[in-house]
């Protein structure tokens, strides 16, 4: 179906298009050529790390940094269970085993206080997500992550340029991951990042994405690895896009800001938060509605021509992770709930006053 109103799309102009086919001339196609070292050194910069590592997509760099942590079979990784199920994944890629933890429900992210009762022996990093460009509470879980010695791992792929306490996302992990899928805020149609200040972690990855081969012996293999690189093609993308990131991130919180404004006064729906401590880039503007009638909204807003998505299902429920009866209240009522809005950065205000209207017509004909 062709949507009027899309949840989400790229915005790609002419400086991208003229990195692209100046990558296609060069005959730099795949991961060598210039445009991944300009892209992974930018990256890096905006965020304030020292290292960046460019990676195939998100769910790559995540699975990246629990290797070069040496993170292995019978080990437990801590992971929000409202997430997407990339996050979960990578842990059990590597044989450990990701251990669930519920949402805050002001915020959505991890709960900080559910952390400490979920840690045993076997426990040795946790993975906090950004969720939909709202921060988590980084000073409570790098405290606990400190005192229990937990490698810190920030997945941010729904979060560039958000900000904790004035600090970018990103730069509070010993290693971050981001993704630039096409629906993030900036993109390289696939394609992700890891960052970190260890400069050991940093070459660690690097040899791992290549196949474990030795940088200084071409076609030596050390250790095994994954092929898990950035193509040239994806970075000439990236390159032009960073340079447009705060005005991509103005864009998403005026977007945010209007949404706001025109959704005063409608019954029945909890808007997006943002607390006192945290920048959000509002990835997704999403909000909250009485959960017996978020799915006819759906199809309500889907006849009129607008996308709209469900919060991401608690991935505890999903069969691979399910097990032991576990329940996770907030994780589970805010999913059921929550409905994402079209959040395009080209989305005009005209199109976000038809989709809170058309939005309260169907609270009104469900109700």
């Amino acid at each position: 179906m062709t949507y009027k109103i899309p949840v989400a799309e790229p915005e790609i102009g002419e400086e991208e298009l003229k990195n692209v086919i100046e990558a296609v001339r060069s005959g730099w196609v795949s991961s060598k050529g210039p445009f991944v070292e300009e892209f992974e050194k930018g990256f890096s910069s905006y965020v304030g790390v020292k290292h960046g590592i460019a990676t195939s997509n998100g769910t790559t760099a995540l699975h990246l940094a629990l290797e070069a942590l040496e993170i292995r079979r019978r080990d437990k990784v801590l992971v929000p269970s409202l997430s997407y199920i990339a996050t979960a994944n990578a842990v059990t890629y590597t044989g450990a085993k990701p251990v669930f933890l519920d949402s805050h429900p002001k915020y959505w992210c991890i709960d900080p206080s559910n952390i400490v009762e979920k840690i045993d022996k076997r426990t040795k990093a946790i993975i906090v997500v950004h969720l939909y460009g709202h921060p988590c509470n980084m000073d409570e879980i790098i405290r606990i992550a400190e005192d229990r010695k937990l490698h810190v791992i920030e997945d941010c792929a729904e979060a560039h340029g958000a900000e904790y306490k004035g600090k970018k996302v990103g730069s509070f992990g010993i290693i971050s991951c981001f993704s630039f899928y096409g629906n993030k805020i900036i993109t390289t149609g696939e394609g992700g990042m890891c960052l970190t200040n260890n400069e050991e972690l940093a070459e660690k990855m690097r040899i791992l994405r290549d196949h474990g081969m030795n940088p200084c012996k071409k076609y030596w293999h050390d250790i095994i690895g994954f092929s898990y690189r950035m193509t040239n093609l994806q970075a000439a993308l990236g390159a032009a896009q960073i340079k447009k990131i705060n005005r991509q991130i103005a864009k998403k919180r005026n977007i945010a800001t209007a949404y706001k404004r025109f959704l005063q006064g409608s019954s029945g729906i909890i808007p997006a938060p943002e607390m006192p401590w945290a920048k959000s880039v509002y990835w997704l503007y999403s909000v909250l509605i009485k959960e017996t009638i978020r799915d006819e909204i759906i199809g309500h807003l889907e006849g009129e021509g607008i996308e709209t998505r469900p919060l991401f299902y608690p991935i505890h429920l999903f069969p691979p992770y399910k097990r032991g009866g576990l329940t996770l209240p907030i994780a589970e009522e805010l999913s059921a709930k929550g409905l994402s809005l079209p959040s395009g950065s080209s989305l005009s205000e005209d199109q976000i006053r038809k989709v809170v209207e058309s939005l309260n017509e169907a609270l009104r004909a469900v109700i």
